[in-house]
């Protein structure tokens, strides 16, 4: 599918509210998931420390 403005591209046949929505939502997900395994090895780091009777840090 080609178009011929940015117009149009924007407006994908008409179904641009779904092709960008469906963008956004992957996008905050990935994001989601980034945020939450990032805060989990944080945690796992200090946990690591601890058990190895290490001095405690900030992360």
């Amino acid at each position: 599918m080609s178009f011929e403005t940015i117009t149009a591209f924007l407006a994908m046949g008409g179904y641009a509210t779904y092709v960008f929505a469906s963008y956004g939502l992957t996008g905050l997900t990935l994001l989601g998931l980034l945020l939450t395994e990032a805060r989990r090895h944080r945690s796992w780091l200090r946990r690591q420390h601890l058990v190895q009777g290490k001095a405690k840090f900030d992360l």
